[in-house]
């Protein structure tokens, strides 16, 4: 995206359940005054909490629930021409529980953008911070990333860290790294909206004026980056 179009970034965010992810990012465009638009949330569930959410706040909602369609790949299709029909430059997933079927990512190849609960490539699919603890691992994190037809894997846009402490639950977990989840998804955002965000000839993710993405919660509770952006 060119960051001189005076057009909006306009954004799609798709969900599964009660949106908190989704909440972030639409107040983050409305508080930061970004040059960008959440013109729609649609979920898979029609008793997804965050729909209501979102329709409280001025924002169309739509469902297109996954069991009225026979195959995964019909599913994909309604679900990619709702999406297409806001003309997104970018499709996000905050929570949303379906894998997508590699023609749906073809489709919005470079603009389809999910957060994961590890640190990927650590702890693909579901159930991660089980996973992390019955690993024994003493950092677990999450990572926004482009999505590729493998699941949960693509690249890299960013990363947070929570540590895992003596005596932790897996919710004890989730309820840590949720803080910094938001943090990444806010920054993520903003970032797209001014057009900083590209890959480069290697897949890689290059971020204009950030030398890191990482993001790690403080003794204080509060996520902060590793790293300062840079003036340029």
């Amino acid at each position: 995206m060119d960051p001189t179009n005076a057009s909006p970034c306009r954004i799609v965010v798709l969900i599964s359940g009660r949106g908190s992810n989704m909440q972030t990012i639409v107040n983050t465009v409305r508080e930061a005054g970004l040059s960008a638009r959440v013109c729609a949330v649609i979920a898979n569930k029609a008793d997804a909490a965050g729909l209501q959410w979102a329709h409280n706040n001025g924002i169309a909602t739509q469902v297109v629930a996954h069991r009225d369609y026979a195959t995964r790949d019909d599913f994909d299709a309604a679900l990619a021409e709702a999406v297409e029909a806001h003309a997104p430059q970018y499709v996000l997933l905050a929570g949303f529980m379906r894998v997508l079927t590699p023609g749906f990512v073809e489709r919005f190849n470079g603009r389809l953008i999910n957060i994961h609960p590890s640190l990927l490539p650590a702890f693909p699919g579901l159930h991660t911070h089980q996973q992390a603890l019955a690993t024994g691992v003493q950092w677990h994190g999450c990572t926004v990333h482009f999505v590729t037809p493998v699941l949960d894997h693509g690249p890299i846009i960013a990363q947070g860290m929570v540590p895992v402490l003596a005596g932790d639950t897996p919710d004890d977990l989730a309820a840590r790294l949720l803080q910094v989840e938001h943090r990444i998804y806010a920054d993520v955002v903003r970032w797209l909206a001014e057009g900083r965000v590209t890959l480069d000839s290697m897949q890689r993710v290059l971020v204009r004026g950030v030398d890191s993405r990482a993001f790690v919660l403080t003794s204080q509770g509060v996520a902060t980056s590793a790293l300062s952006e840079r003036s340029s």
